[in-house]
């Protein structure tokens, strides 16, 4: 293993790590003061901690429910989605869990707007950071992938199912206006993530580049991805160039930016949502 690819990796813990804490100050600070509720499997778990105080014996921390609601997926997604994603998302989970353990839930302000707000743009931090390093924060993300596979539905879907059962339930317990303020929580989120990375399943990237065969080998290593190549020529300098154009899901932005900094720092890459796709994609 390389130095760089050392060095690498420590940067990609790192990231993972301040998303993870992050992700715990939003919800200890802001969320769960609050009863707003987040995303994903961390609203589930959130969720869940407050229906077992309400009406169990015994009560389990959102950290700790965090953490065993992600084992399963953690060993499913090491089958079907990838071995170093997989990895990833579950240290993600670990640490996020971890944090939600040893940091103290306090209640920084009475306002629940403020709350949702905050709770919601500071949780989409650490989520849009650690999706940029090309990890997840598990649960939800790895489900999605599977069942968007499996039933050739958007991966949007099945996150607007989880959060619909959310945000229905925090209204059955806590009344509307909470139920409402968890929307808010995650329109915040949503922009934020959008900002930082991206919420789109599909992406497409087009990349000019005078290293048109060495950087489709690196891809191809890399990626199991169509490559479309067309002539193209710098209108300043003349130079006779390539363009690359290739589809990728959002998960695969993070290798794809890194394989083309490794072959051609120069190249030219626009990356666009794509909204559809007629014939072959390969979905594993």
């Amino acid at each position: 293993m390389s130095r760089d690819h050392v060095q690498l990796e420590a940067k990609k813990f790192v990231v993972v790590l301040v998303g993870s804490l992050l992700g715990a100050i939003a919800m200890n600070f802001f969320l769960i003061p609050a009863n707003v509720y987040a995303s994903g499997f961390t609203g589930l778990a959130q969720l869940l901690s407050s229906l077992l105080k309400e009406f169990a014996p015994f009560n389990i921390s959102t950290g700790i429910l965090l953490f065993i609601l992600n084992i399963p997926v953690t060993i499913l997604g090491w089958h079907k989605v990838g071995r170093s994603f997989t990895v990833y998302s579950f240290i993600s989970v670990f640490l996020t869990s971890f944090f939600l353990e040893v940091i103290p839930v306090i209640k920084l302000s009475p306002d629940i707007l403020l709350n949702a707000v905050f709770g919601g743009v500071i949780a989409a931090v650490g989520v849009g950071i650690t999706l940029k390093w090309g990890a997840s924060t598990g649960g939800m993300d790895i489900i999605a992938m599977i069942l968007s596979r499996m039933k050739d539905k958007p991966v949007g879907s099945y996150f607007f199912l989880m959060n619909a059962v959310i945000i229905t339930s925090a209204g059955f317990l806590y009344g509307w206006e909470k139920a409402l303020y968890t929307l808010v929580t995650l329109y915040a989120s949503t922009r934020v993530i959008d900002t930082i990375h991206t919420r789109h399943e599909k992406l497409t990237a087009m990349i000019v580049t005078k290293k048109s065969n060495e950087l489709r080998e690196a891809i191809h290593s890399k990626l199991v991805r169509g490559i479309t190549t067309l002539p193209a020529k710098g209108a300043f300098s003349g130079e006779d160039k390539e363009m690359l154009i290739i589809v990728i899901s959002r998960y695969e932005l993070y290798e794809l930016e890194h394989t083309i900094k490794d072959v051609d720092p120069n190249a030219f890459t626009n990356i666009v949502q794509t909204t559809g796709i007629f014939g072959f994609f390969r979905k594993d």
